[in-house]
């Protein structure tokens, strides 16, 4: 395995003793008897599956959640052996990788599942699998009809376990609950026809991050935080959340300082141009290693304690800021795009507000390419 250069001009640092954090500030709102499900899908929110996944199976987690079988088997030959769900969709031709890694995967499709059960047929018990159930958010799940048809025709595979039953909030963190509310009776209509057809399904799980919060009836058997997690939320200001800390930070350090006179411009298509003499620091990241092209003229970095703001378009590998008003910079510097220096902030939130969208973006968008460094503090 390549070892890690001595020096690193952009980092990822993740702090470990926040992640244990947010973990438990999130157990202490849930009911008793109903535990967690970790979603490390899309590499852990850009934080790192792998080692997010071992720290949070240190701190008690017995169970993961992932998006695609790639991102199960990647975590079963980092050794990780406690049970990994499939959220996402799965496809006949994974099949093989899905049964040999023992990932369970969750059903949405009549026909996935008669495939399935085909497939497992040849294991020496039943294989477990979950059912989602589509109750309004308009993605994967099987219809309340789909499911009818499906437990009253006897259809369902003996070669499979039906061990889980879920759906997925569309509006958990919007201003009103109604339609929540809407969801979980669908969903608890559904849950009803599956027991009285004699099914014992030991998993029942319908929450994210801001259902749990919000919506304590959604505590069955697990929820699944994500976003939390990682110390972020997008519930409503009215909504009291736990004490989460974030666990990124972005870095990256001053390549070039130079000076532009007063008409002069700076980047592709010159849509900055200095007013006075102007003092501009050249630092190397850009879109590709995640910082959005939408920041270009309106987000800000920290150097020296100080925000800078971001001068000119987002490039593909470089940006430039207006360091003027700061004393004392110098080339080497160290930048924070997100994170702390000195009494100054900027978060995950602060960069989606800047570029109009979630923190679940601009966390996922940091290239996988950047070393992430792994600490307790």
């Amino acid at each position: 395995m390549p070892s890690t250069p001595t020096f690193l001009t952009t980092v990822v640092t993740i702090d470990l003793t926040a992640l244990a954090h947010n973990l438990s500030q999130f157990r202490r709102i849930l009911s008793p008897g109903c535990d967690v499900m970790a979603v490390v899908k899309a590499n852990a929110y850009g934080h790192g599956a792998i080692q997010t996944s071992r720290t949070l199976i240190r701190h008690g987690v017995t169970r993961l959640a992932v998006f695609s079988t790639e991102e199960g088997v990647a975590l079963r030959q980092a050794g990780i052996a406690v049970p990994i769900v499939v959220l996402g969709p799965v496809f006949q031709e994974q099949f093989g990788d899905l049964l040999a890694h023992q990932l369970t995967p969750v059903v949405s499709d009549p026909a996935v599942l008669t495939a399935l059960g085909q497939a497992a047929a040849s294991q020496a018990t039943p294989y477990p699998i979950h059912l989602k159930i589509e109750t309004g958010m308009g993605r994967l799940g099987l219809t309340h009809d789909e499911l009818e048809m499906l437990i009253n025709s006897h259809r369902f595979p003996s070669s499979l376990q039906l061990e889980g039953l879920m759906t997925h909030l569309a509006d958990a963190d919007g201003s009103d609950p109604e339609a929540t509310e809407q969801q979980l009776s669908r969903f608890s209509k559904a849950k009803k026809l599956v027991l009285e057809h004699g099914f014992q399904v030991p998993l029942v799980h319908v929450s994210n991050s801001g259902g749990a919060v919000r919506f304590r009836s959604t505590h069955f058997s697990l929820v699944r935080p994500g976003i939390m997690l990682y110390g972020y939320h997008t519930l409503p200001s009215t909504v009291e959340t736990p004490d989460l800390r974030p666990v990124l930070s972005l870095k990256t350090c001053i390549a070039q300082l130079r000076t532009i006179q007063p008409g002069g411009t700076v980047s592709y298509n010159r849509t900055f141009t200095a007013k006075c003499l102007t003092r501009i620091a050249v630092l190397p990241i850009g879109y590709a290693g995640g910082l959005s092209r939408q920041l270009s003229n309106r987000g800000y970095v920290l150097i020296r304690g100080r925000r800078a703001p971001i001068a000119g378009l987002v490039c593909m590998d470089m940006v430039m800021v207006d360091v003027t008003a700061i004393p004392g910079v110098a080339v080497g510097d160290e930048v924070v795009l997100i994170g702390r220096q000195e009494n100054e902030r900027i978060t995950a939130r602060d960069m989606a507000e800047w570029t109009g969208t979630i923190s679940y973006e601009i966390l996922c968008a940091i290239s996988p390419q950047i070393p992430r460094l792994y600490h307790s503090s």
